[in-house]
């Protein structure tokens, strides 16, 4: 299933009553229409925050959205402009052993004028029924209000590091060696093209991955007019011994008040290789009148600290960011690797009824198989929380101890052994 797949898929009917029981409507938008594709992209600006857009910021963003299968909903009462959006699209997913085609959901706003009234849990929920219907197992967002989503199911599967560098302090280890490559400057379309080659190269190699958009890598990239930190942007890549691009960087530099120094801020580091990371992360490190730099959606493993000197001059902080829901289980367990055995009966509570079911899962040679039992459980745990395990980068141990997973703890190291990824998760882009 292709992306272009999600552009059939009608709006689900149960929102689309529920909603015009309320005298809304819900409704797919034509991007092709001026006025329709217009009205969408100003309200998704308006429903985070965001500067009302240009003319020239309609004209960016509109490609990128026309890939998408928009879908507003609207109060005659209220202008022409959707009172709440929210778009999908279908995207792979990495997982540990390969990947699984997945709804991503985005551009969830609901007006401030229209909040109460159940029009949030219709697009959710209608996303969710859409995807199923569609035939796609799990679904996947990032959230800005981490405390929506759980009530449907999401779980934060993929956290990611935000890292600060007290540049001064932090020094270069000198065991962490480069190779014979070069960092050198480059222009921003050339950059932009860079990170979109080397995302899609490299997206392959963690698990909570998805595939990015030309629009993605332009913003970063700092190619987009209507980006009010255009000017700063900076970019460099990395070419190895044969003058093969294996990394680039985006950045910017601000300075910083009365001390004569600057601060960089990374937009977006992709390596393909440990020497292109090691590369950049020096050109970082070591820049010129930096006292200190910045970067996030980095991996909970990037081997940062131990690249420098200090490492107490490293600061990291963890978060959530990727989320994924999962929506039929014997599918998005089978498309999987393992790194142990495993056989456990598994119950699933899903309020949405998606989910719920009782398998039992017997992992062998890295293979799942799911076979439907009516026998007593091994684990019990609803469904966000195997959402939250399923890429690997959460632990069973850890959720039991949260209360979020019924088993003994020999059942719960199970799991942690089996589903373990080699590498952290990571998810290198908001969507």
């Amino acid at each position: 299933m292709t992306a272009s797949d999600a552009l059939a898929v009608p709006v689900d009917p149960t929102s689309r009553q529920r909603l015009a029981e309320s005298a809304l409507v819900y409704r797919v938008i034509d991007m092709s229409d001026d006025a329709d594709a217009e009205g969408f992209l100003r309200a998704d600006s308006r429903g985070f925050l965001d500067e009302d857009p240009t003319e020239k910021s309609i004209a960016e963003m509109r490609p990128g959205f026309s890939e998408r299968r928009n879908v507003g909903v609207f109060d005659e009462t209220a202008g022409t402009w959707p009172i709440a959006t929210v778009n999908g699209w279908i995207t792979p997913l990495t997982v540990p052993g390969g990947e699984i085609p997945m709804w991503a959901i985005s551009s969830v706003t609901v007006a401030g004028t229209h909040r109460r009234r159940g029009i949030a849990r219709n697009l959710l929920e209608g996303e969710l029924r859409a995807a199923s219907d569609a035939g796609l197992a799990i679904a996947g967002l990032t959230v800005s209000e981490a405390t929506i989503y759980g009530r449907y199911g999401f779980a934060s599967a993929v956290p990611v590091a935000s890292v600060t560098v007290d540049t001064v302090r932090a020094g270069w280890a000198d065991s962490a060696r480069t190779d014979e490559g070069r960092v050198l400057f480059c222009d921003r379309e050339t950059l932009a093209d860079d990170l979109g080659r080397l995302h899609e190269r490299t997206r392959t190699a963690r698990a909570g991955q998805i595939a990015g958009w030309a629009g993605r890598w332009k913003r970063a990239a700092g190619v987009f007019e209507s980006d009010k930190e255009r000017a700063s942007v900076r970019g460099v890549h990395y070419l190895d011994a044969d003058g093969e691009v294996r990394g680039a960087l985006a950045y910017t530099l601000s300075e910083v008040p009365d001390a004569f120094r600057s601060e960089l801020k990374v937009r977006a580091l992709i390596a393909e290789t440990d020497g292109a990371l090691r590369a950049l992360w020096r050109f970082v490190v070591q820049h010129d009148l930096v006292v200190r730099a910045r970067a996030d959606l980095r991996p909970v493993d990037d081997p940062l600290p131990w690249l420098v000197a200090d490492q107490r001059a490293v600061q990291v902080s963890v978060h959530d960011h990727g989320w994924l829901r999962i929506l039929d289980v014997p599918a998005a367990l089978a498309a999987r690797t393992y790194r142990a055995p495993l056989d456990a009966v598994v119950a699933v509570d899903d309020p949405l009824g998606f989910a719920t079911g009782t398998w039992r899962l017997t992992v062998d040679g890295g293979q799942a198989s799911t076979v439907e039992t009516d026998g007593p459980a091994d684990v019990s745990l609803d469904v966000a929380t195997l959402s939250a395990l399923y890429v690997g980068g959460v632990s069973a141990v850890r959720l039991r101890a949260a209360g979020r997973l019924n088993a003994s703890a020999e059942i719960a190291a199970a799991i942690d052994d089996a589903f373990r990824a080699a590498d952290a998760p990571l998810l290198g882009i908001w969507y």
